[in-house]
């Protein structure tokens, strides 16, 4: 990422420090911008939480601008280009469209402000980006998934969204695990959108029309799946989705359901944060792409059960992750991020 030149200004506190962006700031003056375009989604708001919690336990950030709505891509050109306009030090981009947004991230680039991407991966090199790795996500649970369906029949794949990068790392990451059990046969393939209510339909209606199957993978949309089960009578076959909340509670408390919840933190929003801010105060990593292993928590074995209760929380939303800190790269408390309250609110 091109940086600008620095310079040093003394503010009343008579601390100075070095910027980035053509400008300087002392600690606690930063400005930072947000660009997501999912709302209503558990995932996401956790997500927005977290940065809002990290920002304020950063004590670097004064302010955050934040463009959190249901949105395309040239909605999210839309809302970056405003964040360009109001001289953010830093955006933080969660991308509904890699291509479709290029053009918003190289004139934030060439503004001299720090990009970086989090939860997903986009096209150009230059931008630093923080992301859970989506492609291990799913072959994690489509590999363990397969295994417990005898390596063979039908299986129901619920993706995410169309076009989004981390929906195309899963789907190559699906696919595979699908290469290494040639007996397991897509039956019914989806786009649930992230959206809990549109994904419980799409179950229901798929169990109406009495095709068989033998397990579902889903994106994360999981919860209202094994309601949709659980509701309509149909059989409890193996489910695999992320760990929401309520869908690892169902793990722990529903009788007959074997399943497994591969962690996805949404407070990698919160690491986005910590990244920035290593990237403004001119502490930036050496690699411009970071991860964020997943583990898979299942519920048939004496092992993954005791790793199932251990994280388990109710107190949280259910549709939230319960992953929701990351060691190294968030240092809010669990109350900080509940509270969901940046600088300044």
């Amino acid at each position: 990422m091109r940086l600008a030149k620095t310079s040093i200004i003394s503010l009343l506190a008579g601390a100075a420090i070095l910027a980035s962006s053509g400008m300087a700031f002392a600690a606690g003056t930063y400005t930072i911008g947000v660009s997501n375009t999912v709302q209503g989604n558990g995932w996401r708001e956790e997500m927005i939480c977290a940065i809002k919690a990290q920002a304020l336990a950063s004590g670097e950030v004064a302010s955050l601008n934040i463009a959190h709505r249901n949105t395309d891509a040239a909605g999210q050109l839309e809302d970056i280009r405003n964040l360009i306009s109001a001289k953010v030090n830093a955006i933080i981009v969660n991308p509904s469209d890699p291509a479709g947004i290029a053009p918003a991230l190289q004139e934030a680039e060439a503004a001299g402000i720090t990009v970086v991407v989090v939860d997903q991966s986009v096209t150009d090199p230059n931008i630093y980006t923080i992301q859970n790795n989506q492609s291990d996500y799913a072959y994690l649970g489509a590999k363990w998934l397969f295994t417990q369906m005898g390596g063979k029949g039908g299986v129901v794949y619920m993706r995410g969204a169309a076009g989004a990068s981390a929906d195309t790392d899963r789907d190559a990451g699906f696919k595979k695990a699908l290469t290494e059990f040639p007996d397991v046969k897509v039956v019914s393939e989806t786009f649930t959108g992230w959206q809990q209510d549109q994904g419980k339909q799409q179950i229901l209606d798929f169990i109406a029309s009495g095709v068989p199957f033998d397990g579902i993978w889903t994106s994360g949309i999981d919860n209202v799946i094994v309601d949709a089960l659980t509701e309509s009578g149909a059989k409890l076959v193996p489910v695999v989705g992320a760990d929401n909340a309520g869908f690892v509670e169902q793990l722990n408390t529903v009788a007959g359901l074997s399943g497994a919840a591969v962690t996805n933190p949404g407070s990698v929003g919160g690491a986005g944060v910590t990244l920035a801010l290593q990237v403004l105060d001119g502490k930036a990593p050496a690699e411009k792409s970071n991860f964020v292993t997943p583990v898979l928590w299942e519920n048939v074995t004496p092992e993954g059960k005791a790793n199932l209760l251990a994280a388990a929380d109710p107190s949280l939303n259910k549709e939230w992750p319960v992953s929701i800190s990351i060691p190294d790269w968030t240092t809010y408390t669990k109350e900080q991020i509940i509270a969901c309250k940046g600088p300044g609110e």
